[in-house]
C-alpha cells in the first residue's frame, strides 16, 4: 500500500525543485512513487496542476483523479460538470488510499495565493537517502497517511528540529 504525503511550500519554484529532487531519487532507485503532482495556487487564486513527468507512465487516470480532487477543494470553474460525475469516484479513491476526510479542507487552507504543494503517493522509499535531499527545502506537512509518530518526525525534519524519519 502506498503512503500519501502532501507538503506545502511558499511558492511553486520551491515545490518544483522538490519534485525535481524526487525525480532524481526515482532514477537512483531511492524512492518509488505511484504518482506525484505539484499543485500551484496562482496569485490570481486559480489552481494549476503540474503532473510529474517521472510518473506519467502510470496513466492519465491518475491525472483525472488529481484534477477532480483539486477541483473539489478549490471549486475550479474549468472542471465544471466533470466534478459532478467524477466526485464519487474521487472520494472513493481517496478513502481507498487512506486519506483522511479533512485532507481536502487542509489542502485548500494551506495553499495561499502564490503557494504550492507537492503531493505524492509513495510506494517505497529509503528514508536515509530521501530525507536529506528534500528536507533542505523546508515545508509544512499538510497531510500524510503515515502513523502520527512518523508524521511528527517528518515535520520536525522539514523544519530542522529533529532527526530524519
Amino acid at each position: 500500500m502506498s503512503n500519501l504525503v502532501a507538503i506545502a511550500y511558499p511558492d511553486v519554484d520551491t515545490a518544483r525543485t522538490v519534485a525535481d529532487e524526487l525525480g532524481e531519487l526515482i532514477k537512483e532507485k531511492s524512492i518509488e512513487l505511484d504518482d506525484m503532482v505539484v499543485i500551484e495556487r496562482q496569485p490570481d487564486g486559480k489552481v494549476k496542476l503540474h503532473q510529474s513527468q517521472s510518473t506519467t507512465g502510470r496513466g492519465a487516470a491518475g491525472g483525472a483523479v488529481w484534477g477532480t480532487m483539486i477541483g473539489l477543494v478549490f471549486f475550479a470553474p474549468f472542471l465544471g460538470a466533470a466534478i459532478g460525475g467524477a466526485a464519487g469516484a474521487a472520494v472513493g479513491k481517496r478513502k481507498d488510499k487512506g486519506v483522511e476526510d479533512d485532507f481536502m479542507d487542509r489542502l485548500g487552507a494551506e495553499l495561499s495565493q502564490g503557494g504550492a504543494a507537492v503531493v505524492v503517493l509513495v510506494r517505497r522509499s529509503t528514508p536515509e537517502k530521501v530525507l536529506p535531499r528534500i528536507t533542505q527545502y523546508g515545508g509544512t506537512v499538510i497531510q500524510t497517511s503515515l502513523d502520527p509518530d512518523q508524521e511528527s518526525e517528518l515535520q520536525a525534519a522539514l523544519t530542522g528540529r529533529g532527526a530524519a524519519v
